[in-house]
């Protein structure tokens, strides 16, 4: 592997302006990654807290105990529970077979800030990953892409999920889910690594019963051995561990709505877009009712918190009851989460996706109405795999590789064809059929004063014969594009490879194809390379 970097902007603005520490962008954090110091100063503020880091460990202890024991992992509990120490973290919904790169990224970048930041101020630092398994959009995550000859074909898990279930209450059929994996791999195509990577990715299938809990048996599998811990948002008893937490977020609802409105007033002045929709009466909590996770709103005149359509309400006071005696029933919206993650973790420094850096600026004035800073924000790493093929396939074609990455190919395939299609040809087809219209209106004409019983057959042949020149034209193409077609595929095949669907990579293909084709060290080779967190995009060359 070779690693090369390369400048790509972020995919809004106001991330971008972040990635330079640009004002005014910079405003709305408390903490500048500028500061050289920023770091030393975000842990002596730590210090200045108090967290509940013996029962925090153990929570994790039992949420990862079902899963193969690893010496690293338990030295990072170990570590969590040290006065001194403090976590890198990062979050993101279940996907099927760990979903897009951009997952495993994220957590890549919190390890290796992890690691960076212990070295550097001589503290435990401890890399978390927290599931978002209280997310209960299915349809974001029941799915990969797969590349079918010259098209990326999108493969949908076939189990079907109705209500406003979290990902973490959805159970999957084990043989239906196997069944998927196999199907999946088929696609990638036979390797010497096929078999022994399919067994595995089954056998853990088998093992879990939920969707969170299969996505975090894989990410536990590979990732164990740098010490990630990983926390399910979703968990019971880290629901009772936020009791405290959420009855400050029910007491002061209303203030967090309007502390929120208010930045995004100051940001809209700016030009910069809203991120988070959120109504006057936003409660920021979900509450889970028979397997449904329904929104709450509050009624400031009333007091009483209640779902949009009435069917739950509760006066405050009956809130924090049910609060005290059933936690597992809340969860946290956009708002709260990041509220919620700051008290219960003493965080050192957040991973970031580009959409979650513009939402988190919304935020300031929230953690300061609860007394609390916003952690430092880190860009998580964006990172684009060039095989050895594309590089080739590239300079054949004469096509930079930093301009496929950041447009794609599309351009130049489309300029290929113009060089090779018979214009000529076409205009020929069109003068025919210029010329066909107008005879055809004549005889219309005509047949209309004499007649009239014969237009509907005259308009019949018109369409066939106008069908029947389209036809011509089309198989024209097509046997221009089979006389060409060796160029016409390697265009395709470098849009799918770095610019799939018009999308980054990252954002398209799945690990797995990767440690299909290139075995499973192929993930802890990456971990070798130094990551400077610059904001630029990473190039890795295999």
């Amino acid at each position: 592997m070779q690693l090369e970097s390369l400048s790509v902007p972020a995919i809004n603005r106001f991330a971008s302006l972040y990635l330079k520490q640009e004002a005014p962008v910079t405003d709305f954090f408390h903490y500048n990654l500028s500061d050289v110091n920023v770091y030393e100063k975000r842990a002596a503020d730590l210090q200045e807290r108090s967290y509940m880091r013996e029962p925090l460990a153990a929570c994790i202890e039992a949420y990862m105990k079902p899963f193969i024991p690893s010496e690293k992992v338990a030295a990072s509990l170990e570590k969590l529970k040290d006065e001194r120490s403090a976590v890198v973290i990062g979050g993101q919904q279940a996907g099927l077979l760990t979903g897009p790169l951009y997952t495993i990224y994220k957590i890549i970048s919190i390890i290796k800030l992890a690691q960076e930041k212990e070295k550097e101020l001589n503290i435990p630092v401890v890399p978390i990953f927290w599931i978002a398994g209280e997310d209960h959009d299915f349809l974001e995550v029941n799915h990969l892409y797969v590349e079918n000859e010259s098209v990326m074909e999108k493969v949908t898990y076939p189990a079907r999920v109705i209500e406003k279930n979290m990902v973490s209450d959805i159970h999957y059929d084990k043989d239906q889910m196997k069944n998927w994996i196999k199907s999946i791999f088929s696609k990638f195509g036979e390797t010497c690594y096929t078999k022994s990577l399919l067994e595995h990715v089954c056998e853990e299938a088998e093992k879990g019963e939920t969707i969170t809990d299969f996505f975090s048996r894989l990410i536990h599998s590979l990732f164990s051995r740098y010490g990630l811990l990983l926390i399910d948002s979703a968990y019971p008893p880290l629901r009772a561990l936020e009791k405290p937490f959420f009855r400050q977020l029910i007491e002061q609802a209303a203030e967090i709505t309007d502390t929120v409105h208010r930045e995004q007033q100051t940001m809209a002045h700016l030009e910069f877009n809203r991120m988070i929709e959120l109504s006057d009466s936003a409660a920021n909590l979900f509450l889970y009712n028979n397997g449904n996770r329904v929104l709450l709103e509050y009624d400031r005149k009333t007091g009483i918190f209640s779902s949009k359509q009435a069917e739950l309400r509760y006066s405050k006071a009956e809130l924090l009851v049910l609060l005290e005696n059933e936690p597992e029933k809340f969860s946290n919206n956009v708002v709260t989460r990041p509220l919620m993650q700051e008290w219960l973790f003493p965080t050192l420094a957040f991973i970031a996706g580009p959409g979650e850096i513009a939402y988190w600026a919304e935020l300031k004035s929230a953690f300061e109405r609860l007394d609390m800073k916003m952690p430092p924000i880190e860009a998580r790493l964006n990172m684009t795999i060039v095989e050895r093929n594309i590089v080739r396939d590239l300079e054949e074609l004469h096509i930079s590789l930093a301009s496929a990455i950041k447009q794609g190919v599309a351009g130049e395939k489309e300029r290929f064809w113009d060089s090779i299609k018979d214009d000529h040809f076409h205009e020929m087809i069109a003068g025919v059929q210029q010329s066909l219209m107008d005879q055809y209106e004549e005889i219309e004409t005509r047949a209309k004063d004499m007649h009239k019983e014969t237009v509907p057959i005259i308009l019949k042949n018109r369409d066939f014969h106008l069908s029947q020149l389209a036809f011509l034209a089309r198989k024209t193409d097509e046997m221009i594009q089979v006389r060409h077609a060796a160029v016409l595929n390697k265009y395709d095949k470098l849009q799918n490879a770095l610019r799939p669907e018009q999308a980054p990579q990252e954002r398209i293909w799945n690990v797995y194809s990767y440690l299909n084709k290139y075995g499973p060290d192929f993930i802890h080779e990456l971990m070798v390379f130094d990551f400077p967190f610059t904001g630029d995009h990473y190039i890795v060359k295999i």
